[in-house]
């Protein structure tokens, strides 16, 4: 059997479960369409939040980043991670207990201002669009690599089938749903790493691999590559390379902004208690874990196998020739991707040989002129194609790279509906009931829940067609968002007295100036050119865009206090409203007794 049929089976086997199961678990009230009744359970929960986490940033974009950067983008583990946990200890419970259906509602609320509430579905809008797009990009790339179409055809594919199950599945059908697609796409991630790590290091547990033997050489796995690397011109894997202080600030975006992420949060107004929210929270660690703790690993050796297959007898000797790319079988992956447009390479100096190095190191440039090497001939590797194509690159059977396909679209899909039903919940729910239509029917909601999530999916899609930069990146850029704006007005409202003007002046500055800044090294609204600055060469010293969400919630709560401080104290109501969200029940009769 081909691959493409193989391909085929395992893609269209897991999409006919995904639609089953949100057919079967099709919403039939609003209650079930925003919470899912509130009635899934802790476990349930935590698998389907963490389908609903690993989106396709962290299936197929973040081993790609780690790989071709090394250390320096471990960042992506340490921020994500990180903010879970602060979602965990400090959001979650309590937002639980507030017992609303959307982010948006709750800080309506709390703020006591139809303002508020409405700054904050644009918030939520913004962030949850920009982080749609990068998992449309990643949908196309999955798509197109193993429909061997062009990446545009299958980003198309993707959104057509988001819209037949998010649209009319909602919360429930969409957790069910994730939970078959966290099974999936973790079979998918570690199965391939298993394979790899036995390969090179003859250790079957991925992330103990890491710091084995390289089995060819015997020598350390990461200072053999850190020696293949440095012979090719490029920074050293394991090494720190970075402004320190830009990581620092990125870190710390990406840990505030998942803890803001409207998608996820929402997870946690499903289960039916309080104390289900922190275990829910507890299980969606250990489920991201088995990833997350696989990635560095995955990053490393397909490092490793890339270069060694560039350079099939060492760095000293002569690269890939063009004939052996065309005949070895070895190499197919490589015209398979080609048709993708995400992946090439040119003989530029016509000697037959495809060199593979850093043409902008001063190094490199000298033993090019001295060999006749005229620039990096491998001119195209999109760092999105590599956890898709690692399994082709380590030569592994083809029913493994069938279930890396069905892996890679569910971690994609999974997110995607999740952020959509975030989107239309919020012009639903919150715009539409709150404000503009209170008196609208549960059937009219549902109607025009569906509306928006499908318009949501038309934008993504045209969005995604030309994303401001690979899906990890483009999510970063949602991070920052949700960092500068709905990260502080949650903090605020539990765990302060802070007014609604000061919550409304907050959010408003937060996503204003993280927004404009985003632009202006992005492109306004992403249109491509209209840019005045780059990553490279930033705006404010070495803050980069992705990472400027930290410095946009420091803004958010600095003018939130200043404008609080300056009107009037929230009244009393709203006060002891706040109190009884934090105090555990019974705790202060407990205090009062001492």
């Amino acid at each position: 059997m081909d691959q493409f049929t193989l391909n085929l089976i395992f893609v269209g086997a897991s999409f006919a479960l995904y639609i089953g199961i949100a057919i079967w678990a099709r919403a039939g009230s609003t209650s079930e369409f925003y919470a899912a009744g509130r009635g899934v359970h802790p476990v349930t929960n935590g698998m389907a939040t963490a389908a609903d986490w690993m989106s396709a940033a962290s299936f197929i974009s973040m081993a790609g980043l780690i790989a071709f950067t090394g250390y320096d983008n471990s960042t992506f583990l340490m921020g994500w991670t990180g903010g879970y946990v602060l979602l965990a200890l400090l959001l979650a419970p309590y937002l639980r207990k507030f017992g609303k259906f959307t982010v948006s509602e709750f800080i309506g609320d709390r703020f006591y201002s139809k303002t508020a509430r409405m700054v904050a579905v644009i918030c939520l809008i913004v962030a949850s669009t920009t982080y749609v797009i990068g998992q449309m990009t990643g949908v196309g790339v999955a798509f197109g690599r193993f429909l061997e179409i062009s990446n545009t055809s299958g980003l198309l594919i993707g959104a057509a089938v988001v819209f037949a199950y998010a649209v009319f599945g909602g919360m429930k059908g969409v957790t069910y749903t994730q939970v078959a697609q966290y099974v999936v796409l973790i079979m998918a991630y570690t199965i391939p790493a298993i394979f790899i790590s036995l390969q090179l290091t003859g250790n079957p547990i991925p992330a103990l691999g890491l710091f084995g033997d390289h089995v060819a050489s015997g020598e350390p796995l990461l200072a053999k590559l850190d020696q293949i690397v440095r012979e090719l011109g490029f920074n050293e894997y394991t090494a720190h390379h970075g402004d320190t202080f830009n990581m620092v600030l990125f870190t710390l975006s990406l840990m505030i902004g998942t803890a803001g992420l409207p998608h996820v949060i929402m997870r946690f107004f499903t289960v039916p208690r309080v104390a289900d929210a922190r275990w829910s929270a507890g299980w969606a660690l250990v489920f991201i874990a088995l990833l997350y703790l696989t990635a560095p690993a995955v990053g490393a050796m397909a490092r490793l196998n890339i270069t060694e297959l560039m350079w099939p007898g060492g760095t000293d000797a002569q690269a890939v020739s063009v004939e052996q790319i065309d005949t070895d079988a070895k190499y197919d992956w490589m015209a398979t991707w080609q048709k993708t447009g995400l992946l090439d390479w040119e003989d530029k100096n016509g000697d037959g040989f495809i060199q593979y190095y850093n043409d902008k190191n001063a190094a490199m440039q000298e033993k090019a002129a001295a060999n006749g090497w005229t620039g990096n001939e491998l001119t195209n590797f999109n760092r999105d194609i590599l956890v898709l194509a690692n399994p082709e690159i380590a030569n592994l059977p083809g029913w493994v790279i069938g279930l890396v396909a069905a892996g890679g679209l569910a971690a994609a899909l999974s997110t995607a509906a999740g952020l959509l039903l975030a989107i239309s919940s919020a012009v639903s729910h919150d715009l539409i009931k709150g404000q503009l239509n209170p008196g609208i029917s549960e059937k009219g909601e549902l109607m025009s829940a569906r509306i928006a999530m499908a318009v949501a999916i038309a934008v993504a899609t045209y969005l995604g067609l030309n994303p401001p930069g690979f899906a990890a990146q483009t999510v970063a850029l949602a991070f920052g968002l949700a960092a500068a704006s709905i990260f502080p007005a949650l903090m605020m409202g539990i765990f302060t007295k802070v007014n609604n003007k000061g919550a409304v002046a907050g959010m408003i500055a937060g996503l204003v100036i993280t927004l404009v800044y985003i632009f202006l090294h992005k492109g306004w609204f992403f249109i491509p050119d209209t840019n005045s600055f780059t990553d490279a060469d930033p705006l404010l010293g070495t803050i980069k865009s992705t990472s400027f969400g930290a410095v946009g919630a420091m803004i958010n709560f600095a003018v939130a206090f200043t404008v609080s401080k300056m009107t009037a104290p929230i009244p009393r109501e709203i006060e002891d409203l706040v109190e009884s969200v934090r105090v555990p029940k019974g705790a202060a009769a407990a205090a009062a007794d001492h």
